[in-house]
């Protein structure tokens, strides 16, 4: 399920440039804060991709877990996060939240700040 429109996530890690440890998620759901877990709102989440910013292209950087992967790594403290939030815990929903935040997830050291 790729990310689209119906997308009802949103998802920016609120640090931009060399600073990007410094940041914390910043997620809504249908245009409403969604509250993380304080451990998870400021790290990384994981999710696929290349982080490098010297390697962008090189399929040797890439790390993390893929969408199914993921879910099931990170389905515990997820559910509970859609309970309290008020969000629907359906597989669709996971999806759309992996989706959202593997757009902007990042790696410490991916910003090239701390080198």
């Amino acid at each position: 399920m790729p990310v689209n429109d119906e997308n009802p996530f949103r998802a920016e890690w609120s640090a931009k440039g060399h600073t990007l440890c410094l940041g914390h998620w910043e997620i809504s759901f249908n245009d409403q804060e969604v509250v993380l877990p304080e451990t998870t709102a400021v790290n990384d989440m994981g999710t696929f991709g290349n982080f490098s910013y010297l390697f962008e292209d090189d399929p040797d950087w890439e790390e993390g877990l893929k969408e199914d992967e993921w879910i099931v790594d990170n389905i515990d403290w997820l559910s509970q996060c859609f309970i309290d939030n008020d969000i629907p815990v359906e597989e669709a929903f996971f999806r759309w939240f992996y989706q959202a935040v593997n757009v902007a997830d990042w790696r410490c050291s991916s910003c090239g700040g701390c080198m």
